[in-house]
């Protein structure tokens, strides 16, 4: 058996020596007890092949680089990637997927502390309609005081819905998710004090559609990052060149947006890039911020065309970040895509799990959704939250300034990360209450093993939650003003940091008119009452498009082209939704 051993490894030193440029890269796959596996895959990522290991589990690869990436999978057991060089013998353990790891689980975004599921189905099995995402309702505090959600800076749905509108075309309403049309907009920011990485503050008022009731806003300001201390960043951009992005507003816009980011790279940054589509591979390989002309040249260079093997675009992805990882730094992929991704379940299981697990190394993914049609919104989604990350929805080029100019670093900088809130009701003053937005999607409800994870917060983030609140009437309408009408708290991590860090904040009963309240509380409002229009919400039947504008117009800010913007927006959709409902009437007639 040595002899032969032997007569092999010299034919590999021959042919090393004859094919010139080449090393051999050797080693071995055990599980965690020692055994040696066989027939594990072995991923050689600079050239795509695939190897598979013998019978003692060992293995040797030639190639053109003195050092390589390889993944190692086999059925029951995690990926695992190296980076392996021909001078040293590679040792890799696979561990065993645990069974319960192995099952997919759905993601919630918010939670009731003890609301059973059974309670919850009733929400949407009694309905008529199996929307994706159910409408939180009204849950009573004595039994159910505290609320969890996962916070995060997503806000895809609102310019999504834009386009929609742009288009003359009423909005599907399981593409308004309420929370990210109030992310869009970044109002009431406050920044807070010293090294606190929140700045935590809350208003309550009396709710327009429903004069009986309260609304309660939660502002939540993250930390804003100087310019100057944005730490080194590598981001590889992922793009989707397959056929289904060969259209106007799809690749020729993120072409477009990515020459934008690039033009603000600094020295110290590093960019990659990645495609995916006829071809796949690395167009760009890590190249310094300041080479611009070279960035902008492999950007130009991009072309559509072939089929959508988002999976293979990926995993390359980010073994390019884990290769040329910067210790604390920035470190993220970009996928641009319509969402196409026209790949099997049992891939798309894959890449969901791919993209899970290296949510725990450190490197985030923001996925930038462009174009229409198969758009698919949900599934772009999905990514950005399992990635720990964010997602943002480009219709046009003043879209792609806001996201890579204007909100650079509100988008790609990171000051917190698995950020969630939990409020607890007071219910000597709340009787009931309904969190806005958050709305759960029908599977994640129906799935026993659902789970809540918070989300990243970027640099200068203001974000607002809002409750409709049924007060607890008083006998004499007298209200101890002394006591906390809740409290709110935040758990949240540094970024490459594992300690959990807790911020608490008591929020006073102080009852303001309506007319009283701040004016970016007021706009939030009318954002509200329109993306519930756009639902359909059994919650706001007494409210209309006239009380949206009327709010609107009074509220925004005239300096802020986005709030003057909604104006115009709310204009345009009261139009097109009172013809939708004269024709519907029409067919109705004849009928």
């Amino acid at each position: 058996m040595k002899a032969i051993l032997k007569i092999l490894f010299l034919q590999l030193a021959v042919s090393h020596i004859a094919l010139g440029q080449q090393f051999y890269l050797r080693g071995e796959v055990r599980d965690e007890k020692g055994i040696a596996l066989q027939n594990v895959n072995i991923l050689q990522h600079s050239t795509g092949f695939i190897y598979r290991t013998g019978s003692q589990g060992g293995f040797g690869i030639l190639s053109k680089n003195k050092t390589d990436t390889l993944t190692f999978s086999a059925d029951g057991y995690y990926k695992e990637t190296a980076i392996v060089s021909s001078d040293v013998f590679l040792t890799t353990q696979l561990k065993l997927i645990p069974v319960a790891a192995s099952i997919r689980r759905d993601k919630l975004s918010s939670l009731t502390k003890d609301l059973s599921r059974e309670s919850q189905r009733k929400w949407f099995m009694g309905d008529e309609t199996y929307a994706s995402i159910v409408e939180n309702k009204f849950v009573e505090t004595e039994h159910y005081p505290t609320t969890g959600l996962a916070l995060n800076i997503d806000k895809a749905s609102y310019s999504n819905i834009r386009r929609f509108i742009s288009m003359n075309t009423v909005v599907p309403p399981d593409a308004v998710r309420l929370e990210e049309m109030l992310n869009y907009f970044n109002f009431g920011y406050t920044p807070p004090q010293g090294d606190d990485v929140f700045n935590v503050r809350s208003t309550l008022t009396s709710c327009p559609w429903n004069k009986e009731n309260q609304l309660f806003f939660v502002n939540v300001c993250s930390k804003k990052i100087n310019v100057d201390s944005l730490p080194p960043a590598h981001l590889v951009f992922l793009v989707d060149i397959s056929g289904s992005m060969d259209i106007p507003n799809r690749l020729p816009l993120i072409k477009s947006a990515f020459h934008l980011l690039a033009n603000n790279l600094r020295e110290k940054d590093t960019v990659s890039i990645v495609v995916y589509g006829g071809v796949v591979g690395i167009m760009l390989q890590p190249t310094a911020g300041n080479e611009k002309e070279k960035i902008n040249k492999a950007i130009d260079e991009l072309e559509p065309g072939g089929s959508t093997p988002g999976a293979s675009g990926i995993s390359i992805a980010y073994g390019l970040a884990k290769n040329h990882y910067i210790k604390n730094g920035n470190n993220r992929v970009i996928l641009a895509t319509d969402g196409d991704f026209n790949v099997g379940v049992q891939t798309e299981t894959e890449l969901d799990e791919l993209i899970s697990r290296n949510r725990e190394s450190g490197i985030y993914l923001t996925c930038i959704g462009v174009g229409m049609g198969n758009y698919k919104d949900s599934k772009i989604q999905t990514l950005a939250r399992k990635g720990n990350g964010n997602f943002a929805y480009i219709d046009g080029y003043q879209e792609a300034e806001k996201v890579f100019l204007k909100e650079y670093t509100q988008t790609l900088y990171a000051v917190a990360d698995d950020v969630y809130m939990n409020v607890n009701f007071n219910s000597d003053l709340v009787k009931e209450y309904r969190l806005i937005g958050f709305d759960n999607k029908v599977g994640a409800i129906a799935d026993s093993l659902s789970v809540i994870e918070g989300g990243e917060i970027g640099s200068g983030h203001s974000l607002v939650a809002a409750f409709e609140i049924i007060p607890v009437v008083r006998s004499k309408g007298v209200v101890d003003t002394e006591k906390y009408f809740s409290e709110v708290s935040i758990q949240f991590r540094n970024p490459n940091e594992s300690a959990v860090n807790f911020v608490t904040y008591k929020c006073p009963y102080d009852l303001l008119k309506f007319s009283d309240v701040n004016p970016a509380f007021r706009f939030a409002t009318a954002v509200i009452m329109y993306g519930s229009l756009l639902r359909g919400s059994q919650y706001v039947k007494n409210a209309d498009w006239d009380a949206v504008l009327l709010i609107a117009g009074e509220s925004a800010n005239r300096e802020d082209i986005p709030q003057t913007q909604f104006v115009e927006l709310a204009e345009n959709t009261k139009n097109l939704y009172n013809k939708y409902k004269k024709k519907r009437r029409g067919r109705n007639k004849e009928d």
